[in-house]
């Protein structure tokens, strides 16, 4: 797991990131459970656009609202992909909805539980911070472009519960001071 600019087109070391607090969205988003018609995990996320590389989705095994759904799937949404639902103690039940989104190739808590679970890593993004082709339709879009057509197409399929307003830590470089990517394990070119 590396820290990536997409303006200086380089790796930056963790002592070159900077953390910033910066007001943004917490996104509350349905994901159908496999063969339970009408039943859903909701999973709170600050990065709606990483849902695309999504390749888990986690409880934390003492939650007893979720302990009957470990081991069976969720349906992606705004995909035809089928992921399963792992408990990992690393789900804090009191914060979101107590269901994570486990994203292993742009994020470094779950790179670490996507190897835990053997997960399978899915790089959705260029070196630039466009989109690439494993993001399906929203192929080469900026990250915050695509970030809004998924956003309005939650909406559209009646998948997008709610939007609460939050801080979230935002790496960004400390040369140009854009916003970092995580990617797994480099770039793509």
């Amino acid at each position: 797991m590396i820290n990536w600019c997409p303006t200086c087109h380089t790796s930056i070391s963790d002592s070159e990131v900077e953390y910033e607090q910066e007001p943004t969205h917490l996104w509350h988003i349905k994901y159908p459970i496999k063969g339970e018609e009408g039943k859903y995990l909701i999973v709170a996320t600050t990065r709606p656009e990483t849902m695309l590389g999504d390749t888990g989705v986690a409880v934390n095994p003492n939650d007893e609202r979720y302990a009957h759904l470990v081991g069976k799937k969720v349906k992606l949404p705004t995909t035809d992909r089928e992921i399963p639902i792992i408990a990992d103690d690393y789900v804090d039940m009191a914060y979101g909805t107590g269901c994570v989104k486990i994203t292993p190739a742009h994020d470094p808590n779950d790179f670490e539980v996507g190897s835990r679970h053997n997960l399978e890593t899915i790089v959705i993004m260029n070196k630039d911070g466009t989109m690439n082709e494993k993001a399906g339709k929203y192929n080469g879009m900026d990250r915050y472009e695509a970030r809004k057509a998924i956003v309005q197409d939650l909406k559209d399929a009646g998948l997008l519960v709610k939007i609460e307003e939050t801080k979230h830590a935002v790496v960004h470089c400390s040369r140009c001071k854009s916003c970092l990517l995580y990617t797994s394990p480099s770039p793509r070119d």
